[in-house]
């Protein structure tokens, strides 16, 4: 028989009759009367086709089938009295899980040192795997459960969607250090419309953040290349005359290993905006919300 033809609360009643070895006691146990425990104890013998008790005296006493049954019967039952009391709460250090973040790969090495060491401190037995998600599918995902955040730039998500801003991030430069055309350290708009540049983008064609601001100014850059990730950018930008654009929190991370020189943009730019995104399905969820507590906590925010 099916387990989901069987009501499970009949073995409750099986193991009180068995512990106390009598209905009355059973039925003081439980709170519930006897003829409500001796029918319970009907639909058991027909389940298993066994008479599971006989009455001796004033005792009941199990049957060799009974006996069988009663420790798996036990242990079913603590389990779901240990999973009923646990519900709810979320205790990191005992914690053996693994969470899934939706990352692009430009924040991982912003968003994945500082959040690891956090996890790995309070949470020894907790491992984090980074993924790509594609943007029409961080919906679905979210809802799904196969990833449990998302941080990403601010996307035109449905308000099922919670989001909270977690970094603000401005706009700088990379240019090689002996760059010919910058002097003292100081970018003007007319040497950086003159200059070739690099950009950075997963997407085949189109502008940066940095185009559409100069195109609102009727203003113009010449492209001479298009690469997929910024560290590749900051290595051509290390060994040409190719300058650079991009978020100034990755740039300094980015540029450790090159003696870039990092330069202000030239005229006013939008912030660059990280949200952490969750389905409104875990917003009390325990586990993730204290996975977003260790996001918030962890980021290299950076706010001007």
């Amino acid at each position: 028989m099916h387990i989901s033809k069987v009501d499970l609360n009949l073995f409750t009643v099986f193991e009180a009759i068995y512990t106390e070895g009598s209905v009355t006691r059973a039925s003081q146990k439980l709170f519930l009367t006897q003829p409500a425990i001796s029918h319970a104890l009907n639909r058991l013998r027909v389940i298993f086709e066994d008479p599971l008790f006989t009455r001796q005296g004033h005792a009941m006493v199990s049957t060799p089938l009974a006996r069988s049954i009663i420790e798996p019967v036990r242990q079913a039952l603590r389990g779901l009295e240990v999973t009923l009391a646990d519900a709810g709460k979320f205790d990191a250090m005992l914690a053996n899980k693994q969470f899934n973040l939706a990352l692009r790969d430009v924040l991982e090495s912003t968003v994945l040192p500082p959040l690891l060491k956090n996890i790995t401190e309070q949470a020894p037995q907790v491992s984090l795997a980074a993924i790509q998600v594609e943007r029409r599918e961080l919906v679905s995902e979210l809802a799904a459960g196969s990833i449990d955040l998302a941080i990403d730039m601010l996307l035109p998500l449905p308000n099922e969607i919670r989001r909270q801003k977690i970094v603000q991030d401005t706009t700088v430069v990379i240019a090689r250090k002996d760059h010919p055309a910058i002097k003292k350290g100081k970018l003007d708009l007319d040497t950086y419309l003159q200059a070739e540049h690099v950009l950075a983008s997963s997407r085949r064609k189109g502008m940066g953040l940095e185009d559409f601001e100069l195109s609102r100014l009727g203003l113009q850059r010449r492209i001479r290349l298009r690469c997929q990730h910024y560290f590749a950018a900051c290595r051509v930008a290390s060994q040409t005359d190719l300058l650079l654009t991009m978020p100034e929190g990755y740039a300094r991370i980015a540029n450790q290993q090159f003696d870039n020189q990092i330069l202000s943009f030239p005229l006013p730019m939008p912030s660059w905006d990280v949200y952490l995104y969750w389905h409104e399905n875990v917003e009390n969820d325990p586990a993730n919300r204290w996975l977003r507590e260790q996001v918030t906590a962890g980021f290299l925010t950076k706010t001007k």
